[in-house]
């Protein structure tokens, strides 16, 4: 089994797993793994890049969500 179907079958089994939990992995999260196999990020690294991009996300969030309360004025 070569490198790239390893990677395939283990991020398919993650988001399968993902879904049975009630938390399914939509196509951005799906990527991000498949990064994560490709370009061998250890657990650190992993976890850095979770951390700041949930950071990015939360922001985006609440600049929205201020952006929607100005507009509605």
């Amino acid at each position: 089994m070569s490198d790239k179907d390893t990677i395939c079958k283990r991020t398919l089994e993650a988001a399968h797993l993902q879904m049975i939990e009630g938390n399914p992995l939509d196509a951005e999260d799906i990527a991000m793994f498949e990064m994560f196999d490709r370009e061998g990020f250890s657990t650190e690294e992993q976890l850095d890049y979770v951390r700041k991009d949930l950071t990015r996300r939360a922001r985006e969030k609440e600049e929205f969500a201020a952006f929607a309360a100005t507009s509605r004025r």
